[in-house]
């Protein structure tokens, strides 16, 4: 199947998801009030999804794949915050875990879809 759109990356659908876990454990008890870790995480996540988009529209490979670098480092960025949101008790282990394992499997689409774009760029020049 052909990518024609971003919204067919499943990279991009699940770095949606990982977006929206995001959302909803933020918005519940201390972490809600927590604006600094709050905002950071969010933004984190929000940045995942949004440099797969930006960078798949720019039409080049080049370009596509620095985006999906930016990408899968603001992925580490989230799973670096779930860290400090379980040591501080805004979120259950059972939580942690739940979204710690959904950031992982992010992570490793976009590391393959880096390789892909990576390999088709490399076959161009």
């Amino acid at each position: 199947m052909r990518v024609k759109r971003f919204e067919d990356l499943v990279a991009w659908q699940k770095a949606r998801d990982l977006t929206k876990q995001i959302y909803l454990l933020t918005g519940n008890g201390a972490f809600s009030r927590d604006f600094g870790l709050r905002g950071q995480i969010e933004r984190a996540s929000v940045s995942v999804m949004s440099n797969l988009a930006e960078g798949f529209e720019r039409g080049g490979r080049t370009e596509f794949h620095q985006f999906i670098v930016i990408a899968k480092a603001s992925c580490a960025e989230v799973r670096s915050q779930l860290y400090v949101a379980l040591d501080v008790g805004y979120i259950t282990e059972e939580q942690f875990e739940s979204v710690m394992n959904l950031a992982d499997e992010v992570s490793r689409i976009i590391g393959g879809l880096r390789t892909a774009i990576k390999k088709q760029r490399d076959q161009k020049k």
